[in-house]
């Protein structure tokens, strides 16, 4: 295998399982918003996955340390296989509640957590098989999650559009089956290591106390959390719901997540392509600021569809930047013997407020009406984007530190 090859697998990996992942986000809110005309039942199901995501995450890294990445990855995506099954067979047998969908969307939100965590864990390998700067390969694992997202959201609005949600359903548990089989076949057996014989606890305590000692990751941390409750409102209700109002349908939806995700991809490759030469401060304080507020801005002034169009293609190129900077940095500062337990802690804390965040917007929806609740979350992004140039730890992000062995 070339030394390219590790990259490209877990490349396709990620753009197969985060395409079928994002798939599922679009069908199943749609799924409830079509059939209950509901958004907090349709936030509901949201937190309801994504919850159960998040606390299996933080407890799945010393499992991904002790197992392996590779061998996480592959059982969490088979047995997601299944689990994504459940709906669609619950509907089409007449069974489907949404007392019943809850505890089936929550069992896909566990079984995905250290699926996602292990693929991340593969990172510092993958780099240093192939003596790669860690810059480009997670500018090109961000340009494939983008392009995941971009064929995950067109394929969402048209499988939805022509055949339904159900069936679409099952294009998503196809694809964890797929990202499973490419990842067995193609990475190499990885290096037997000594195996860490502390406790459970104490390794989960191990990743918890490096965390909190590093400050450029916890203001990392923190800023990405609230981001992500602010997206996953635009995601799973804001958008949907401005979409039914506006008369379109989810071909239309699809196409918006599309374009958002098309453009982080250019985004994305060019910070492969030229990351290690650009300020890293700078670029992450101003793709924040174009990412976050103006995507809200347009909907809350209810400006024509082009200019809409235009900047969430804007908001998707900035976008692309983000990712890449904030998982080398990781990278760089994390010691490889802890990485999947650190790895899976910031993965999950990140993602602690995204549950709430459909319930969120669901809320302020029923309760302000869908134009100010535009206007209040991109208000709240801004302010939240602007924590770089008031936060004296993120100045540190600036330093290139060599990618961490200890």
């Amino acid at each position: 295998m070339t030394r390219h090859g590790p990259l490209a697998v877990l490349a396709a990996a990620t753009v197969i399982s985060v395409g079928g992942t994002r798939l599922s986000t679009i069908a199943i809110p749609w799924l409830v918003l079509t059939t209950t005309g509901n958004p907090v039942l349709t936030g509901l199901v949201g937190l309801a996955e994504m919850l159960p995501y998040v606390v299996a995450k933080a407890l799945s890294g010393p499992l991904i340390d002790r197992r392996g990445a590779k061998r996480m990855s592959i059982l969490s995506d088979l047995l997601s296989m299944f689990a994504v099954a459940i709906v669609p067979v619950l509907f089409w047998s007449g069974l489907l509640s949404i007392w019943l969908l809850l505890p089936a969307v929550a069992l896909i939100g566990i079984l995905r957590a250290p699926s996602d965590a292990a693929k991340q864990a593969l990172v510092p390998a993958v780099a240093e098989s192939g003596s790669l700067p860690m810059e480009r390969v997670t500018g090109i694992l961000g340009a494939s999650e983008r392009l995941a997202g971009t064929l995950g959201a067109a394929g969402a609005g048209a499988l939805i559009a022509f055949i339904g949600p159900a069936p679409a359903l099952i294009v998503n548990a196809g694809a964890f089956g797929v990202s499973a089989l490419v990842l067995w076949a193609g990475l190499p057996k990885p290096a037997r290591v000594t195996p860490d014989l502390a406790p459970y606890g104490a390794q989960l305590a191990e990743g918890w106390s490096f965390l909190l000692q590093d400050k450029v990751l916890v203001s990392l941390v923190i800023m990405v959390a609230i981001t992500n409750l602010l997206d996953q409102a635009y995601a799973v209700v804001l958008l949907p719901v401005w979409v039914r109002s506006a008369g379109f349908d989810a071909g239309f939806l699809g196409l918006l997540f599309a374009l958002f995700s098309g453009a982080s991809i250019a985004g994305a490759a060019v910070a492969a392509a030229i990351g290690q030469r650009l300020p890293r401060l700078t670029v992450y304080t101003v793709a924040f600021l174009l990412t976050g507020l103006p995507r809200f801005a347009v909907f809350a002034f209810e400006l024509p569809t082009l200019v809409i169009l235009a900047t969430i293609t804007i908001s998707g190129l900035a976008s692309g930047f983000l990712n890449p900077i904030i998982s080398a940095i990781m990278f760089e500062r994390i010691p490889s013997r802890i990485t999947g337990r650190v790895v899976a802690l910031i993965g999950s804390l990140t993602w602690i407020l995204l549950p709430f965040g459909g319930l969120y917007a669901g809320i302020l929806v029923e309760g302000a009406g869908l134009a100010l609740a535009w206007a209040l979350s991109g208000a709240l992004y801004f302010l939240v984007t602007l924590a770089p140039i008031a936060v004296p730890s993120f100045r540190d992000m600036r330093r290139r530190l060599p990618l961490s062995t200890v």
